[in-house]
């Protein structure tokens, strides 16, 4: 039996991705976490982009969330694209998609002034929109059946747990089919096992390190 080591950083959402996929194919795994800011030897060696997360699969190592998720597609059960490849290449789309808000939200902490940051909070608000007359009636990305769509989207909708307790953003006001499919994913095992218990006390600590969001976005939106 194939050994899978997860190398990992602690508020990664592209290792969360991985995780939930994990979870979801019912793969035993080990978890290890490295701090990206003081990055071990072992780690360098085997990184080529310096960046989590990997997945150790006995001696070989895979980098990428993209590429690691399309590995365990090829090698493990149950299959979390669909089956044809139309759909498959669609949902390939909307993880790339997911992808690009993930870019908006570093945007969004890292914002140094009011103008870029309600910028980017616009951004953000046009993806949801969109992402919102795409959705179906649920429960998931593709209806009753969870994919790789949703392990993408749903570190994307934890950064809100965090958020919603600094700021009533409004991200998701009157976007029905959106807060619904996040309460989903919220409720989601996989979802749940995919982060540290102390995710949430973690990022509070990362944001409070951005001193323009932490004291401002309160008082900016």
């Amino acid at each position: 039996m194939d050994e899978f080591v997860l190398v990992s950083h602690v508020l990664c959402p592209y290792v969360q991705r991985v995780a939930i996929a994990l979870h979801e194919k019912g793969v035993t795994f080990r978890r290890v976490d490295v701090d990206l800011a003081n990055k071990p030897d072992w780690f360098v060696a085997i990184s080529p982009l310096g960046k989590t997360p990997l997945l150790r699969v006995n001696d070989a190592v895979i980098f990428e969330s993209a590429v690691i998720l399309e590995y365990l597609e090829e090698t493990t059960v149950p299959a979390l694209h669909p089956s044809t490849p139309l759909q498959r290449a669609e949902h390939r789309g909307w993880i790339e998609f997911a992808s690009s808000v993930l870019n908006d939200v570093a945007g969004l902490y890292n914002a140094v002034d009011p103008a870029a940051f309600a910028a980017r909070l616009g951004v953000l608000r046009a993806k949801f929109e969109r992402v919102e007359n795409h959705l179906g009636p649920g429960p998931f990305f593709d209806g009753a059946r969870f994919s790789l769509v949703d392990a993408a989207f749903a570190p994307v909708f934890r950064y809100w747990e965090v958020f919603d307790e600094i700021a009533p953003f409004g991200t998701f006001e009157g976007l029905s089919k959106v807060r619904a499919w996040r309460a989903a994913l919220a409720r989601r095992e996989s979802v749940r096992l995919a982060a540290a218990p102390d995710y949430a006390a973690r990022l509070h600590g990362f944001l409070r390190a951005r001193p323009y969001f932490s004291t401002n976005a309160r008082s900016i939106t």
